[in-house]
């Protein structure tokens, strides 16, 4: 599979099936990726998932009506917290990682970000070396570990916290100006 034959779009309530095939195989084959367990997520009904994906910023993608990953994006309540939103379940199946279904969902996430937020922060098991260099490609900056962040099955795992300051695209183009 190739990423420019992949569509990246928001979920839609109308997806809950997909999603939460997609959301349960995540949970399953990478549990020290996600904060919540596959238990607790199998025992949820359909409509739980579709009200999840109404209420959120969702994306998925899609070739045709495959599903194959998803990511997306909580933004920041309060006024002191407005400025930031955090990426949240990102996954990709095995079979469509190392072509680039990744990347597009990070791209979609940030593009859908700017002009709402300005940092963009996230959370990666520290052992998760190929998601961590695909963020750094990004431009996500490491800023801290947190020392047994999340406990599985008596298994500890440390996560990397890093960020991506977004810069509107105004700016963006005013500082390709003055150069």
């Amino acid at each position: 599979m190739h990423a420019d034959r992949i569509q990246i779009r928001r979920l839609l309530p109308a997806d809950a099936a997909s999603y939460r095939d997609v959301r349960l195989e995540g949970l399953r084959l990478s549990p020290e990726a996600f904060g919540s367990t596959f238990e607790r997520e199998n025992a949820q009904t359909l409509e739980w998932f579709a009200e999840r994906l109404g209420n959120s910023d969702m994306f998925g993608a899609f070739h045709g009506t495959e599903i194959f990953g998803t990511a997306g994006i909580l933004f920041g309540s309060g006024t002191k917290e407005a400025h930031k939103g955090r990426l949240v379940g990102m996954y990709v199946r095995p079979s469509s990682r190392r072509a680039g279904v990744g990347r597009r969902l990070v791209e979609a996430i940030i593009e859908f970000a700017r002009g709402r937020i300005e940092l963009i922060q996230l959370s990666v098991v520290a052992d998760n070396h190929e998601a961590r260099r695909l963020y750094a490609s990004l431009g996500f900056v490491e800023y801290g570990l947190e020392k047994k962040a999340l406990k599985q099955d008596g298994r500890y795992y440390d996560e990397v916290h890093m960020a991506k300051e977004l810069q509107p695209p105004e700016a963006g183009r005013a500082e390709k100006e003055r150069i």
